[in-house]
């Protein structure tokens, strides 16, 4: 790869749009995911690919009826599913998410780390600590809803 230009380039373009908030502009932004895999990276020492392959086919779970429009674009246009109904084509891009991030290593359960349920409540009050009590593009996310999430990442 170090000699693929066109390789180098790409990772190069995409690390650029990753952050720098040119692909956000105008758009409702959720963090969830990533506020909640902090706070198993600080107490479990899950990395961020890591934490976020395990809490994003939660988070998509929990709130599916707050992004159903979304997830049914996302199942459309990026997984190509023409389902009989929106949630069978939700049901099923969950399930492609996680199944494409188990392809590539990661695993996608809290127990496959060692981190059992009983560290949630751990999570959950760090999550308060910190200020991350609404999360969210709706910040519809309290740490009720985060506890959620994690239990089924579990």
């Amino acid at each position: 790869m170090p000699e693929d230009y066109d390789v180098r380039a790409n990772i190069m373009w995409a690390a650029t749009l990753a952050l720098n908030g040119l692909i956000a502009v105008g758009v409702p932004q959720d963090w969830t995911t990533h506020m909640i895999g902090h706070e198993l990276t600080a107490l479990h020492g899950l990395d961020h690919a890591q934490s976020l392959a395990v809490v994003l086919p939660a988070t998509l779970t929990v709130r599916r009826e707050a992004k159903r429009a979304k997830l049914v674009q996302y199942a459309r246009r990026v997984w190509g599913l023409a389902a009989e109904s929106e949630d069978a084509a939700i049901d099923a891009a969950i399930a492609r998410t996680r199944s494409f991030f188990e392809s590539l290593g990661a695993v996608t359960r809290l127990s496959g780390y060692g981190v059992t349920a009983a560290a949630i409540p751990t999570v959950v009050e760090r999550l308060r600590q910190h200020g991350m009590v609404a999360l969210g593009e709706q910040q519809a996310v309290t740490p009720e809803v985060s506890r959620q999430i994690l239990d089924l990442c579990a």
